[in-house]
């Protein structure tokens, strides 16, 4: 029981944390100048995948890589079948074509580097570098070309800007909640890790297990929110770009960042099956996109249906 009381204290410390990050990060910058382009590109993606970043780096520290590195290829997986499928359900999206052939390749590209990276079975501090590097060049890239010639892709960019929490006005208190957040956020991380570690404990199953669901979706609450809210609000382009945008940051950023600080070997498991769900869900939606430039949804529900047969199989190994 206390391994379900601390998941859920964590979850709900990751979601607040998260949520106050992103409103004190987004007023801080509004209130420097800063160009919702640019916001649109950086902060948002950042802010949301904050819990996922804490809590792989938490889980590394303490010598759990099935929780650090299944936190981000069961992300990626839920990030595609469930969130996205959900937000088709709720308002088909009409994909942009400049932006789509864009970062299409890049989150392709994207989840063949974490294959190779997994395949070899160890990410260390070069992989990791390399990997931070990567996701420097492509948000310049990004910047540098929508500033030069803005389309629809642009407008997406700013839209997700424009969808953000709205945090104060004053720049001090916008600070102060992005510090706040940050903290909060790292205290629910270690909730959720103890939690998650003492469940797999409980459970006679293997970190990794948990890491690929609970922790997965638990930290995925930002992006699910958000994604929702624009669908409801018919911002379907920036539900897309949201997920497009985490899937990126998720092996760049957050598994760049925590073999930086603690290298990570990766389970068995992850190698053998989940890494290949993820390429699966990512060529799927890939394929989907491509084909009509929109998602329906009856391709959301298509996503759903997967995501249920994936969590299903996972439920019958553990």
């Amino acid at each position: 029981m206390d391994s379900w009381i601390n998941i859920a204290i964590g979850l709900v410390l990751l979601l607040v944390g998260g949520e106050l990050l992103v409103r004190g990060a987004v007023a801080s910058a509004k209130a420097l100048g800063v160009s919702p382009l640019l916001i649109g590109l950086t902060l948002v993606g950042f802010g949301t995948s904050t819990p996922e970043l804490v809590t792989s780096v938490t889980a590394a520290l303490n010598g759990s890589p099935g929780i650090a590195v299944g936190n981000v290829v069961g992300s990626n997986i839920a990030n595609i079948l469930f969130i996205l499928g959900l937000s088709a359900l709720i308002y088909p999206m009409a994909v942009n074509p400049k932006g789509f052939k864009r970062d299409a390749t890049m989150v392709v590209a994207t989840a063949m580097a974490c294959l190779a990276a997994v395949l070899y079975g160890r990410i260390g501090m070069l992989v990791g570098l390399a990997f931070i590097a990567s996701l420097i060049t492509y948000i310049v890239f990004v910047f540098v070309q929508e500033k030069n010639a803005p389309d629809e892709a642009a407008l997406v960019a700013e839209h997700r800007a424009e969808d953000a929490p709205k945090g104060p006005g004053s720049m001090a208190l916008s600070l102060a909640m992005a510090v706040g957040g940050i903290a909060i956020t790292i205290f629910g991380a270690g909730y959720l890790v103890d939690g998650a570690i003492a469940l797999a404990k409980d459970l006679g199953v293997s970190d990794t297990i948990i890491g690929l669901t609970i922790v997965a979706v638990g930290t995925s609450m930002p992006e699910l929110v958000t994604s929702v809210m624009a669908a409801i609000r018919k911002h379907a382009d920036v539900a897309y770009g949201n997920i497009i945008g985490s899937n990126i940051f998720n092996v760049l950023f957050i598994l760049g960042s925590t073999s930086i600080i603690a290298p990570i070997d990766i389970p068995g498991q992850i190698a053998a099956f989940d890494i290949w769900v993820m390429l699966a869900a990512t060529a799927l939606l890939v394929y989907f996109a491509r084909t009509g430039a929109k998602l329906h949804r009856w391709e959301g529900g298509v996503f759903i249906a997967c995501y249920v047969a994936y969590t299903g199989y996972l439920i019958s190994i553990a």
